[in-house]
């Protein structure tokens, strides 16, 4: 687990693109799996203007989303399949046919989550996902308590996640649909490099233990100590409360010159 600090969310939203569009240009077929919310909007914010502005190629990019809520059709405005074409690919050149988002609208959850993790592994399986922490420290919507072993699956939504999310349902948790489908925490940890991106105080605890508590289902982002090439973005807030935000870096700045992001 590789920690990252920076002073503003856009530093490292900007640091995460460049990761993003190295592998992109190294693996022109490369296949990502994308978050929503607020958290990676910069980010793609920054994908966008590098593909106007550098000519950053998805043509042959595969995507595939973490979740989307159990029944809202894709035109819903607050549906993940809406939040993606507003804000990364109607303003990119990736094909329609590439990307993948849970449908909530499937009348059989079971088969579709068995399908989707199929269509991963027909793609080659994850070259990077992005992600986002809850403050309670679910990844996806993996609550407390997620298996580590999950795979593609229904989720019901805790209280806590309802609240959060109910700032894109008119500031009503009644609003927000309860259920959903989400990538598992097996799925999650497959991928061959995952980036997470925190911000703001209201992560610093759930970054903190995520980064130096115990690995524990109870945090399901913990598992992340786990994998082998785990990049964390922080912003300056979303570290505050890391014991050993010094060393993390002390460690950036005394990288060895051949060492790449």
């Amino acid at each position: 687990m590789e920690i990252i600090i920076h002073d503003t969310p856009q530093e490292a939203a900007v640091a995460g693109a460049r990761m993003v569009a190295r592998l992109v240009r190294e693996k022109p077929e490369a296949v990502l799996g994308l978050a929503t919310g607020g958290t990676p909007l910069p980010l793609y914010r920054e994908l966008v203007r590098m593909h106007r502005e550098e000519d950053l190629d998805f043509s042959r990019v595969t995507t595939f989303n973490l979740d989307e809520y159990l029944s809202l059709g894709p035109e819903h405005p607050q549906s993940y399949h809406h939040f993606m074409r507003e804000h990364l690919f109607e303003h990119i050149n990736i094909p329609k046919e590439n990307t993948h988002i849970p449908d909530g609208m499937t009348l059989d959850v079971p088969a579709f989550c068995r399908d989707y993790e199929r269509r991963i592994a027909e793609a080659g399986g994850l070259d990077l996902q992005i992600l986002g922490i809850g403050s309670d420290g679910h990844i996806g919507f993996n609550e407390p308590g997620s298996s580590f072993a999950s795979r593609t699956r229904i989720k019901t939504l805790t209280r806590e996640t309802l609240q959060d999310n109910a700032r894109f349902f008119d500031g009503d948790p009644t609003l927000v649909p309860r259920h959903c489908i989400t990538m598992g925490i097996g799925t999650i940890m497959d991928a061959r490099c995952v980036l997470l991106l925190a911000f703001g105080p209201g992560k610093a605890d759930a970054v903190a233990g995520m980064v130096e508590g115990p690995v524990t289902a109870s945090l399901p982002a913990s598992i992340l100590q786990h994998h082998s090439t785990a990049k964390i973005l922080l912003d300056s807030p979303a570290a505050a409360t890391l014991q050993r935000a010094d060393y993390y870096r002390w460690v950036r700045e005394n990288r060895p010159s051949w060492q790449q992001d």
